[in-house]
């Protein structure tokens, strides 16, 4: 999301972010504005922002193919600190020249010149944002460090200026007389009801406070993150080959390439999840499955100087802080404003409908692990039994299932997908068609098959590296919208899967192969936008994940197996007693899976619902899982002292629950595709696309989930699918 988005829709500057019969034009304008319309619009918008010419190189319009791509070779981190600066002073003329401007407020005037200030600095953020995330050396950490506050600054600065909000409120109160359509309405009320959230109304003193907290916060976001990577930039040597018993051939090549890269003899777990889950999962070495568990789970949590806790402890007495000032009983209750849940209490309902059959479960799987064991089971111990567990109740080996799961086979698999759904192609470009920011990307077009119109360009980006962070995200390099011209997109994944030794195929796991499929299903709802207003971009947080979530169920479809999950030596497709496997172990482990993602959720809403924040981070952890419960075989999934989602942005804070909100939608999608005999069924695919995905936030999304499916979702489905009971 840019900041266009955050400043109109009051969404988070990090957020991921439809044309049925809701006001909605096939060609993405609101039925009543034509193309012309929109020109007229955008012109009246250009001539108020002043002529500028940037001169740092990073905020230039992009050149080259697809209608301009980013400069990514052109970039360091000295060129884009100064990219930035200035770039926030051509925003602040912009600023300043729509809330002097001598004409009343209108629309086009303000609204859509609020929209278009500001476009060189979004340029100068998008590669800036990409480079700290994906390469992130020490000299972009430093940027970094110097940037953030002086762009929180400026956000306040923009959030503050009494004459723009009066503006907007303006246009927002007076929309009827002035014939707005419904969605130009939407934007102008999201707009104000934003400016207004976030310190608008406040007198003098009130700006004055919250710009501090702001600022502040923004400075403790980027040191959590950075000690956050410092901690993960380390890992485990296996001086031993004993101590690599048990382990996949291809995960154990891996963890000698990792000791190669890394100047080490042995083999390396280095201390990300991608590494370490296997390594927990099948190495028999239990005395050295808890030394690689407890680097894992301590990161952050040292005492040194990559420590988070007292940086976790800022963060939290800033956000109640921030929450009181803005008329707020805590700093839940301020950010799921604007959320489908509403408030902290209709999340917590869903939470704990789930959370006590999950821990009965987990007792259930215990009991199970401790029969083969013949101990008692430890945080270390709960993957690597689970596999034993499955193979002796479903005769299922996870390694029986990695030959099937070849890396680029899976990414085809994940193209067939987009394909019959959505009728999306991706075709791979040469290296070299266009720039990168690291060797490894590959980018593909994508074309609509039936038209062949030019969608957009995919960046796929599967390795990790030093300095990159960890985990799985999606981003856009650029969204559609058609009130300035019509823009394509520009979309990317990102992962950290190992790589493997030369041409050896690069095997991942079914729950690697799903997550990849979960940030596909991101780009495939940014692929599909068919929006005005770039502020109509940002979904609600609890809505984010859905379209995300739903798509891992295609990885084990027949068609998906039959043409892209063949074994990487008998090149035959996964047969299906193999699937029924599968299929019978689906809600195999989901207690623990349940747990330790609940877990983390429940903390989150905990912490971010206290009236006094705690100082002692790992005390209130300890206490708050000891509240509900927590089964001492399993820690969260995201413990505090590295819980990226909460304490690198404000994004995922009081908002971890909307994975499970948003999977309460993508389970009964799913039964919805399944209930009607194809899970390609065209018709389906076709409401999903133009309701679900191309509308963005062009109309409430819970309203949009009733036009598809024909009511409310069913909480039971996801119930079935974890396989645990409804009543």
């Amino acid at each position: 999301m840019d900041r266009r988005q955050l400043l109109a829709a009051g969404g988070s500057l990090f957020a991921l972010t439809g044309c049925a019969n809701m006001g909605m034009g096939m060609g993405g304008a609101p039925v009543g504005l034509s193309p012309e319309d929109l020109a007229r619009d955008a012109a009246i918008a250009r001539a108020v922002l002043p002529q500028q010419t940037p001169r740092a190189e990073l905020l230039q319009p992009w050149t080259g193919p697809y209608e301009g791509l980013p400069p990514f070779p052109a970039a360091t981190p000295e060129k884009l600190k100064a990219a930035i600066v200035e770039g926030i002073a051509l925003q602040r003329a912009e600023i300043n020249a729509i809330v002097n401007n001598p004409e009343p407020p209108t629309f086009a005037n303000t609204m859509v010149a609020l929209q278009m200030a500001g476009e060189p600095l979004d340029r100068a953020l998008t590669v800036f944002g990409v480079m700290t995330s994906n390469i992130g050396s020490e000299d972009y950490q430093a940027v970094d460090t110097e940037v953030s506050p002086l762009l929180s600054a400026a956000g306040d600065e923009i959030t503050f200026n009494a004459g723009l909000f009066e503006r907007v409120r303006t246009v927002a109160d007076n929309a009827r007389a002035m014939g707005l359509t419904a969605e130009q309405t939407r934007v102008a009320e999201r707009s104000r009801d934003s400016f207004i959230r976030n310190g608008a109304a406040l007198d003098a003193a009130g700006k004055a406070e919250l710009g501090r907290i702001n600022t502040a916060l923004s400075s403790a976001f980027t040191r959590f993150g950075q000690k956050v990577v410092a901690d993960e930039n380390t890992w485990t040597v296996l001086t031993d080959e004993s101590q690599t018993a048990g382990l996949p051939a291809s995960n154990k090549a891996a963890a000698a390439a990792a000791a190669r890269n890394r100047g080490v003899e042995g083999w390396a777990i280095v201390n990300t999840r991608s590494s370490v889950d296997p390594y927990l999962s099948f190495a028999d070495d239990r005395a050295m499955r808890e030394v690689v568990w407890r680097k894992f789970v301590n990161r952050g949590d040292n005492g040194d100087a990559n420590d988070t806790n007292s940086t976790i402890a800022e963060i939290v007495r800033l956000r109640a802080e921030r929450a009181r000032l803005l008329g707020y009983g805590n700093h839940a209750e301020w950010r799921m404003q604007d959320t489908m849940a509403k408030t902290p209490e209709a999340a917590m309902d869903l939470m704990m409908r789930v959370w006590e059959p999950a821990k009965a479960r987990v007792a259930e799987e215990v009991a199970d692990m401790r029969e083969i064991a013949g101990h008692e089971i430890e945080p270390w111990d709960y993957l690597y039994y689970a596999e034993k567990v499955r193979k002796a109740k479903y005769d299922l080996d996870q390694n029986e299932l990695k030959p099937y799961f070849e890396l680029n086979n899976v990414k085809r698999g994940a193209f067939y997908m987009a394909e019959r759904l959505y009728g999306f192609t991706f075709t791979p470009l040469p290296a070299g068609t266009v720039p990168v920011f690291h060797p490894d990307v590959e980018v593909f077009e994508v074309k609509d098959k039936a038209s062949g119109r030019h969608v957009g360009l995919f960046y796929s980006d599967d390795f990790a590296r030093p300095g990159k962070r960890s985990g799985a995200w999606m981003t856009t390099y650029r969204s559609y919208s058609t009130y300035d011209g019509v823009k394509n997109v520009l979309a990317s994944n990102n992962n950290n899967f190992i790589k493997a030794e030369g041409d050896e195929p690069i095997l991942i796991s079914l729950d690697d192969a799903e997550t990849l499929f979960h940030e596909f299903g991101h780009a495939l709802h940014y692929l599909s936008y068919r929006i005005t207003y770039p502020a109509l971009g940002g979904t609600p947080r609890d809505y984010v994940e859905y379209p995300s979530q739903v798509h891992e169920h295609w990885v084990l479809s027949r068609p998906i197996l039959d043409g892209f999950m063949k074994h990487v030596e008998t090149g035959q497709p996964m047969p299906q007693a193999l699937v029924d496997k599968i299929e019978a172990a689906s809600t195999f482990n989901q207690g623990y899976a349940t747990v330790s993602y609940l877990s983390s959720a429940l903390v989150d809403m905990d912490l971010h619902t206290r009236a006094t924040p705690p100082t002692d981070i790992d005390a209130f952890e300890r206490e708050s899982l000891a509240r509900i419960g927590m089964p001492k075989e399993i820690v969260m999934r995201h413990r505090l002292p590295q819980f990226n989602h909460l304490f690198t942005s404000d994004a995922y804070s009081a908002g971890y629950y909307s994975y499970l909100w948003s999977e309460v939608m993508d389970a009964d999608t799913w039964a919805y595709f399944e209930g009607s005999g194809d899970v390609f069924n065209p018709d389906i695919a076709a409401r999903y696309k133009s309701i679900i995905l191309s509308e963005g936030n062009t109309t409430d999304r819970g309203e949009a989930y009733r036009r598809f499916r024909g009511r409310n979702p069913d909480v039971d489905a996801l119930l079935r699918v974890r396989g645990f009971p409804v009543n």
